[in-house]
């Protein structure tokens, strides 16, 4: 079973925590990684799919239209993955938590439930930290998972929390989570209306980890980390164990490569990112959002890669980019090119589609008319039989 004590781990991100920066920030030192918050009725109607070609197991909801197609909702890479995973479940309800929980725990290492995101997608349904509104409802999420699905997998159940409007609060609520059964702990160390310009309040750590050690349960913190050795200094100066983890989020986005005593600057960053998004087919879409988290805004990459709109074009741009992250070129030429290539063969397409309705319009209409003739035929002869009696 995986242990979280003592840890530095990735945080769940959404967006930003996909597949790609996963396996990148475990390549330069991170201990274990968390999945992007994935809701439960999602999840729910996902299918396991064992990708030959990626060697990745995939999780795919269905399409609901040609418009919509099917997609994949969640992809792990076991080889790398194995024993680090833990998956990020967002839930109000304790029997989804458990069904959806149940379709991924065999390729996971662990659940873990967000009770914490103060983001409108999560809490618009009482999930996230409107859960620490309702710590009945919280509890009865944790203790079902725990009983019913983290005990029989033998995989750990944990909770993300924020912390509450005072230090009294947020440990009353501490020892509840710890008594349903939780294996770790992980504190956002700032209160929901925060934002992460703000400051993390620390101080009510020593108080939370005297409870998670009474009830045996680990306890990770998030806000503010910088990188490896900020977590370490961090927790010297406050005087904690070795076995409080600490939770990398903003600068885990900025650059995967900061779980390592030597992270790699922007643009290495940038070429190690993509060196592993195109073996896993990944997304232009959500490669283009990393990447503008990974390049300062006042490069000129930062303005190429929002132009892309493939992961040829983003593999040219990153072509144009020397040793030191400079410009060894301007890209703007062949995105135009490719730009008015994208038209033309959209407007060929169009054309293409719209010439073949024409001719299956004209095929019915040929057909029905078929079918007219010899009722029409029939019809005359009985009326001219008719007519001569």
């Amino acid at each position: 079973m995986v242990t979280y004590a003592g840890k530095l781990v990735l945080a769940p991100m959404v967006r930003a925590g996909e597949l790609p920066t996963r396996l990148l920030a475990l390549k330069y030192g991170a201990d274990l990684v968390w999945s992007p918050e994935i809701i439960d009725k999602k999840l729910i109607q996902c299918q396991r799919v064992d990708n030959k070609k990626l060697r990745t197991v995939d999780f795919v909801a269905p399409g609901s239209s040609e418009n919509k197609p099917a997609s994949v909702v969640f992809r792990t890479f076991p080889e790398i993955e194995a024993g680090k995973m833990i998956f990020q479940l967002g839930s109000s309800n304790p029997q989804l938590a458990v069904q959806a929980a149940q379709v991924v725990i065999k390729d996971v290492d662990g659940i873990d439930l967000n009770a914490g995101c103060p983001k409108h997608f999560s809490i618009h349904s009482g999930m996230g930290a409107a859960l620490l509104k309702n710590p009945d409802v919280l509890c009865s999420i944790l203790t079902s998972l725990v009983e019913q699905v983290g005990k029989p997998h033998r995989k750990p159940i944990s909770v993300k929390i924020r912390l509450l409007e005072d230090e009294a609060l947020t440990v009353d609520l501490v020892k509840r989570l710890c008594g349903t059964g939780i294996s770790n702990l992980t504190v956002h160390c700032r209160t929901t209306p925060m934002r992460n310009r703000q400051a993390p309040i620390r101080d009510y750590i020593p108080a939370i980890f005297n409870v998670c050690q009474e009830h045996q349960v680990s306890l990770i913190i998030n806000g503010a980390i910088q990188n490896r050795s900020h977590f370490l200094q961090v927790r010297e100066q406050m005087g904690l164990s070795d076995k409080v983890g600490g939770m990398m989020a903003d600068c885990a986005e900025a650059n995967p490569t900061s779980f390592s005593s030597s992270p790699l600057p922007w643009h290495g960053a940038v070429r190690a990112y993509l060196s592993i998004a195109d073996r896993f087919d990944h997304s232009v879409n959500n490669s283009k959002y990393m990447l503008t988290r990974i390049v300062p805004g006042k490069s000129k990459f930062y303005q190429y890669f929002t132009r892309c709109k493939s992961m040829n074009e983003i593999n040219h741009v990153v072509s144009l980019m020397s040793e030191d992250g400079q410009p060894l070129g301007d890209p703007t030429e062949y995105l135009v090119d490719c730009r008015e290539r994208e038209r033309i063969a959209k407007k060929q397409a169009a054309d293409k589609k719209s010439q073949e309705c024409q001719a299956k319009a004209t095929i019915t209409q040929n057909s029905d008319s078929d079918r007219k003739r010899p009722v029409d035929a029939d019809l005359d002869a009985d009326h001219k039989k008719i007519k001569s009696a």
